[in-house]
């Protein structure tokens, strides 16, 4: 029956309001008379029963004669809905402005509340009830005194039903009448709310369809609740997370198109050489070869970067630590990128303590991300620059810095440095290879525990530097 949010959304707020309005008019109601209608009423027929009182005390010789009390009710303006009774000290009833109390007259009333009268004390008493109307609701009882102080009689002061009906009935009419007024302004409301929030919800589902369809690539306005709010700001997010994603692919396939293609070139031409005839040059066959190896090594350490991506966008990167002597283990991981930077014609520098304290890491992966930086020192900075490689401990962590006297790192590139496939412009810094080089070492390094700082200027080099906690324990 209903089937959709809107309708949902209606009636969980009209339940309510079909609930608690209709108990709370009840309430209000019961409230109003028995706290403000009855005892009001209450104090006036308490007024009048004393006046009447004032005038009989006064006139008392005359108490008991039926001429008097018509007089005496006839010098009074009363309200028709007010019954008055003279009553004698034993309870008979001598008086009654009520011609259907005819009949009653000289008889003794057994009413409770005589007791307390004969003693000269005003009464009053109120038999309240909403729905069986068919007693007075107040009475009064007033005792008259005379010269010497004794009851000589009693007034009876009485609200009486049909008054009371017209009366509390009216009362409740306006207010059943504001309680629907309030109800159908509740029903308007939970209308309009229900339709402002359908209209956003159903352009959230369209979003979600949208992208797993792959043709959603602009943000949702935030609009509704705040929860549906916070929806769409995931929706947002979302849409903003594929849309990198989609851009770092499109990148990663230029990447491997121009990363592969030139070593396949070379060894394209390479091969055609052989089959000119190239091989029957015996120094020419080494030189292709080596050069053939080289290429090949290239593609290889694409693939290994490949597959180290993959293992860190799976969750996968699995570290075998080990005790580690931190001196030995780091001069054996620069030996092949000093000799690189000779070989380019770099100054090589390293400042490595003979005292270093052992670490537990994976010798294979920090090697792999000392070589990155190591790597990117070289590669970027020019002939007869320098490149300083220096280590310690400080505060319960072990550093590694690579100082270099390259290009440097513009400061609106250092935030997006370790993001895969970003490129910077400035100078030839990270122009070539895949970019997954500082990617890897900043992933391998996070998962030791540890961080990457990153200190660059234009023109000045840059200085990475890598901190690892010493108190890693073997898991």
């Amino acid at each position: 029956m209903f089937r959709t949010l809107r309708d949902r959304l209606i009636l969980s707020h009209v339940l309510p309001l079909l609930v608690i309005i209709p108990v709370m008019g009840l309430v209000l109601i019961y409230v109003l008379e028995t706290q403000y209608l009855i005892p009001r009423l209450a104090r006036n027929l308490l007024g009048d029963a004393r006046l009447f009182s004032e005038i009989t005390r006064a006139e008392y010789t005359f108490w008991g004669s039926p001429v008097f009390f018509e007089r005496l009710l006839s010098r009074v303006e009363m309200d028709p809905s007010i019954r008055v009774m003279f009553l004698s000290p034993r309870g008979d009833l001598l008086f009654s402005s009520d011609p259907a109390d005819e009949q009653r007259l000289d008889q003794v009333l057994s009413l409770p509340a005589l007791a307390q009268v004969r003693q000269g004390n005003e009464v009053i008493t109120m038999q309240y009830s909403s729905v069986l109307m068919f007693t007075d609701i107040i009475d009064v009882f007033t005792p008259v005194l005379g010269p010497n102080g004794q009851a000589i009689g009693i007034v009876r002061v009485s609200y009486r039903v049909a008054s009371s009906s017209d009366l509390l009935p009216s009362v409740r009419n306006v207010i059943v009448v504001i309680l629907l007024i309030g109800l159908g302004l509740g029903l308007i409301l939970s209308l309009i709310l229900a339709m402002n929030i359908g209209k956003p919800i159903r352009s959230v589902t369209q979003a979600i369809y949208d992208l797993a369809q792959g043709s959603r690539s602009q943000p949702l306005a935030e609009q509704g609740p705040r929860e549906l709010r916070a929806q769409i700001r995931a929706i947002n997010y979302l849409v903003e997370r594929l849309a990198s994603l989609e851009q770092s692919r499109r990148q990663l396939l230029a990447n491997l198109v121009h990363e592969l293609g030139r070593p396949l070139g070379a060894l394209h031409s390479a091969s055609q050489a052989l089959t000119r005839g190239a091989g029957k040059d015996p120094q020419l066959l080494q030189d292709l070869a080596a050069g053939m190896n080289e290429q090949i090594a290239q593609m290889q350490e694409v693939l290994n970067d490949l597959a180290q991506l993959h293992d860190q966008i799976a969750g996968t990167i699995a570290l075998k630590r080990e005790l580690t002597p931190a001196r030995e283990w780091l001069l054996r991981a620069l030996l092949p990128w000093q000799e690189a930077a000779r070989e380019k014609g770099l100054h090589w520098i390293t400042e490595i303590p003979t005292e270093l304290p052992d670490l537990m890491i994976d010798p294979g992966r920090m090697t792999q991300a000392v070589g990155n930086l190591a790597s990117n020192a070289v590669k970027y900075t020019s002939k007869g620059g320098s490149v300083t490689v220096s280590a310690g401990s400080q505060n319960g962590e072990f550093w590694i810095c690579f100082q270099d006297t390259g290009v440097g790192i513009a400061p609106e590139d250092q935030q997006k440095i370790f993001t895969p496939f970003f490129r910077s412009n400035q100078g030839r810094r990270i122009k070539e290879g895949m970019g997954l080089g500082l990617t890897i070492a900043h992933d391998l390094v996070a998962a030791h525990g540890g961080r990457i700082e990153l200190e660059s200027a234009v023109g000045d080099g840059s200085r990475f530097t890598i901190w690892i906690p010493l108190n890693l324990q073997r898991p």
